[in-house]
């Protein structure tokens, strides 16, 4: 359920509401809060509740410090693992200068700003994430280990899958909060896991995926265990993917599709700094299914992108190589912006490369470029990228960057 702002105040009436949570995220997609109490809440729908911006990654200023939060009154959900007497909610916000104007940091603002341009080109996106994490154990102390919490492998059951019970919770708690899940397993690496959830338009979607971090680690940790997002916890066993399916139409038709997946592809690697933004990153790509090629294929798991099986409004495009730390807001929508260009300039596919991309002899591999290979070569070409100069501003590209 979306709310308006009257009806926000009526619920944190009648609901027993006492602590109001403000979100947002830095421009590394970590989430931050602020908590105000009821008797506030109308002054932050009016003026905003001030934070310090020299105190948030990527949002330093020379000049000013002051920026403002103005929760968005759609994104209400409960808390449900806080108290039920005396109830806790989050918003997410719109970020602004003290002037109101839209600050340039705020990657939920740049969304914003992509699916308007994208509905100028007549084109509406929808975007759903598959993420995956490992649950490792903690020590006497509380303190987290890169112990797995199990030894199962893909799609194992109990009793070799431990992590059925805190899935579940996860899967329930998600629920609660209007996110509906769609598949959960056990994934190849031990304790890894991975949830499906709903795709959406693409700002629900992305505030989906980070209230999906928060929900796994919240539940993690209240059952003794520590859940990472990270691209490669564990060197010699596979990484955490951030698989992200996109669909695309155009009045009432599918067919822009194919030019939105040969934009992606030929932008992919100016790209793949904010869809790989740590050294880590780039230890995951090119093992473990991990993809290092441009490629695509239908349906074949080891190429770039993949279109899996589906009809209609249903089918989509899956793009393999990002990870968890990508932040959500400026992956989808550089996606956005790489499409509409594709479809623009009507752009066409390469080959299709149906086959398995990691038992290909390496005269097959060389008819493909690769993606970067380190952490510096993703800066260099993001560096010199007229296109992410063209999508994001200076002070998001500083950020990664530096």
């Amino acid at each position: 359920m979306k709310y308006t702002k009257q009806e926000v105040i009526q619920f944190i009436d009648e609901e027993d509401v006492k602590f109001i949570r403000l979100a947002f995220c830095d421009v590394f997609g970590t989430q931050k809060n602020i908590s105000i109490l009821p008797e506030e809440l109308g002054k932050a729908f009016e003026y905003g509740i001030a934070i310090d911006a020299w105190s948030i990654p990527g949002f330093e200023d020379d000049k000013r410090s002051d920026l403002f939060l103005h929760p968005d009154p759609a994104t209400l959900v409960v808390l449900p693992w806080r108290p039920e007497h005396g109830r806790v909610v989050r918003m997410f916000c719109d970020i602004t200068w003290p002037d109101g104007k839209p600050f340039h940091g705020d990657a939920r603002y740049i969304l914003k700003e992509s699916v308007k341009t994208a509905a100028h080109a007549d084109c509406r996106f929808s975007f759903g994430s598959e993420t995956e994490f490992y649950l490792f154990k903690r020590d006497d102390d509380g303190n987290p280990t890169q112990e797995p919490y199990d030894e199962a492998g893909y799609l194992d059951i109990a009793p070799a899958d431990k992590g059925e019970n805190v899935r579940r919770e996860i899967c329930l708690t998600l629920e609660q909060m209007g996110i509906v899940p769609q598949t959960s397993h056990h994934e190849e690496g031990p304790g890894q896991n991975e949830i499906v959830f709903r795709h959406s338009d693409p700002l629900t979607a992305a505030d989906n995926a980070i209230t999906f971090r928060g929900v796994v680690q919240t539940v993690a940790n209240r059952n003794g265990l520590v859940a990472d997002f990270s691209p490669k916890p564990l060197d010699s066993r596979p990484g955490n993917g951030m698989h992200i399916n996109f669909s695309v139409s155009s009045g009432a038709h599918f067919a822009p599709l194919v030019p939105a997946i040969a934009g992606v592809l030929n932008r992919i690697c100016d790209m793949t700094l904010f869809l790989n933004p740590t050294d880590r990153s780039y230890l995951r790509l090119g093992r473990e299914k991990a993809p290092s090629y441009i490629s695509w294929s239908a349906e074949n798991r080891s190429q770039l992108i993949r279109i899996p099986a589906a009809f209609g409004a249903s089918k989509r495009a899956e793009l393999r190589s990002a990870d968890p730390t990508a932040n959500p807001y400026i992956a989808f929508s550089l996606l956005i912006h790489a499409a509409i260009k594709g479809i623009a300039n009507d752009e066409q596919l390469p080959p299709v490369a149906d086959f398995n991309i990691y038992s290909a002899p390496q005269e097959v591999l060389d008819n493909f470029k690769k993606l970067p290979e380190s952490l510096a070569e993703a800066r260099r070409i993001a560096s010199e990228s007229e296109f992410i100069r063209n999508c994001l501003p200076s002070t998001i590209i500083n950020s990664y960057l530096h």
